[in-house]
């Protein structure tokens, strides 16, 4: 499925900047590669879903959907991860920038597992 690859690129891509020495101009690019890797997963689970005869519009509903589908285990890191998403889309602040940077090697951590339950599901 192209839209998997393109998920696991820009999960590689995130891995990368996060690899790098901390800077400011690292981490905003880590967060911007965040925000790419949270929209191509839950959009990801919404074409899954829709397989499935299953609909779901936003984030906070595919991700319910896709614990009920077995593809992720229930963790709250997923429900900081929509807010972490929806603040630096739309707010920026240094210190809360700070915060989520320190997050995204656990989001990675959840996005390779979904990643690999989608992988087997094909």
């Amino acid at each position: 499925m192209k839209h998997l690859e393109d998920f696991e690129k820009v999960m590689s891509r995130l891995e990368e900047v996060l690899a790098l020495e901390k800077s400011a101009i690292h981490r905003d690019s880590a967060i911007k590669r965040f925000e790419l890797c949270f929209e191509l997963c839950w959009k990801q689970i919404k074409i899954y879903a829709r397989h499935q005869g299953i609909e779901c519009n936003s984030p906070r509903s595919c991700f319910k959907t896709a614990f009920q589908l077995g593809l992720i285990d229930y963790d709250e890191t997923w429900l900081k991860m929509i807010d972490d998403r929806n603040l630096t889309a739309h707010i920026y602040k240094e210190d809360y920038a700070e915060g989520v940077y320190l997050r995204l090697p656990n989001y990675i951590g959840l996005f390779k597992e979904l990643l690999l339950h989608l992988k087997e599901e094909e």
